[in-house]
């Protein structure tokens, strides 16, 4: 038989030599060039579009209100699965008001969401920035803007508190949305929060960076209203 053609025959000695050496070469391998071999972990959701985006936001809210909550992405797995990177499907600019977490309220996990929040959920210039990194660089594919039932700092801006510190920056913010929404029916503060949350969408929107995005329909940015008392969230028309 020709030498070039000898058949795969190893003896078990010869076969455990061939496993140890197959074993030594990969650990090498792996520790000489980790940073390159290594793949991503499977976190990125880069396929969702905005609105299948904003839908698995809402099927959150659907069973958290439901008393359904999967608690996703929620064990030391995802965990360390997150720990070197992050991608984000979705982001939410929310009220710092104790009584909306997000992840709970919309039923996600660790590396789901990209998440500011602050007092009235209004827009400054370090939230823009923030949610601007989100969107362009993590690749969140919906940027929802939450306000809520019985709002503490639209309701401060509707009676002209008069507030220490830098308190009165946030109803600075505020004062536009409250002056827009008098006149109109129903429960004054919920249709202030609401006109707030149009207000801060409008201001994101205006966002050389976002906008582009939402151009390209790469991203969708939307409000919404959260109540207190069912827990939930209900996405706010445009006008």
């Amino acid at each position: 038989m020709n030498s070039n053609h000898r058949p795969f025959n190893l003896s078990r000695r010869n076969s455990l030599k061939f496993v140890a050496g197959a074993i030594g070469t990969g650990i090498l391998a792996a520790g000489a060039g980790a940073d390159l071999a290594a793949p991503e972990p499977a976190i990125a959701q880069n396929d969702l579009t905005p609105d299948a985006a904003l839908k698995q936001l809402m099927d959150g809210n659907k069973r958290f209100v439901e008393s359904k909550r999967q608690n996703p992405h929620q064990d030391f797995g995802r965990l360390t699965e997150v720990a070197q990177t992050q991608k984000p499907f979705a982001a939410i600019l929310g009220c710092a008001d104790s009584r909306f977490p997000s992840e709970i309220i919309f039923d996600q996990g660790l590396g789901d969401l990209f998440v500011c929040r602050v007092a009235g959920n209004v827009v400054t210039s370090e939230e823009m920035g923030s949610l601007e990194f989100g969107t362009l660089v993590l690749g969140a594919k919906v940027l929802v803007v939450v306000g809520h039932e019985r709002c503490g700092a639209v309701d401060a801006t509707i009676k002209g508190a008069q507030v220490p510190g830098q308190i009165g920056s946030l109803i600075d913010a505020i004062k536009p949305a409250v002056e827009s929404s008098k006149n109109q029916p129903g429960d004054s503060l919920e249709n202030a929060v609401k006109a707030n949350v149009m207000l801060q969408a409008s201001r994101l929107k205006a966002s050389p960076v976002i906008s582009k995005l939402i151009q390209e329909n790469k991203l969708k940015v939307v409000g919404g209203y959260y109540d207190l008392d069912t827990g939930t969230v209900t996405i706010i028309p445009e006008s």
